[in-house]
C-alpha cells in the first residue's frame, strides 16, 4: 500500500501602510493630466491603504499538524531571514516596508517611485521566495 499523500496548506499573515501619490504623466500637459487622471491628479496626491500578506505554503506536519508556527511566521516577518530576499540591506519588514513607505508621499519620499508608475508597488516589494528558515514556499 502506498504511503498516504503529503497534505499542503497555506498560512497567511498581513501587514498594512498608507501612502499618497499622484497619477500624473510629464508627457502630457496640465489638462490632460487632469482629463486623464480625474480627482488622482490631484496635485497634493491621493492616498491608499496597502496590504502585505505573506502566505507560506507546504506540508503540514503530521507531528504539530501546522505548516509553519503562527508565532515563527510572525518573527521571520521581522527578521532578515525572509526580508533580505525583497530588499537587500534591510534586515525586517519594519525595514524593508513600513519604514520607507508607511504614511509617506510615494513620489517625493521613494527613490525608486520617482522613477517608476507608483501602481507597481507589488514590483518593488518582491515576488514568492523561497522562507530560507521554514523550507516552505514565501
Amino acid at each position: 500500500m502506498a504511503p498516504p499523500a503529503a497534505r499542503l496548506a497555506r498560512l497567511s499573515r498581513t501587514a498594512s501602510f498608507s501612502a499618497c501619490h499622484r497619477l500624473h504623466s510629464k508627457s502630457l500637459s496640465d489638462e490632460e493630466n487632469l482629463k486623464l487622471f480625474g480627482k488622482c491628479n490631484n496635485p497634493n496626491g491621493h492616498g491608499h491603504n496597502y496590504k502585505v500578506i505573506v502566505t507560506v505554503r507546504g506540508e503540514i506536519d503530521p507531528v504539530s499538524g501546522m505548516v509553519i508556527n503562527l508565532t515563527d511566521l510572525k518573527e521571520y516577518m521581522q527578521t532578515a531571514a525572509w526580508c533580505m530576499l525583497l530588499e537587500p540591506g534591510h534586515f525586517s519588514l519594519q525595514q524593508a516596508i513600513m519604514e520607507p513607505l508607511d504614511h509617506k508621499n510615494l513620489d517625493k519620499d521613494v527613490p525608486y517611485f520617482a522613477e517608476h508608475h507608483r501602481e507597481r508597488c507589488s514590483v518593488h516589494l518582491g515576488k514568492p521566495q523561497e522562507a530560507p528558515a521554514c523550507g516552505n514556499a514565501l
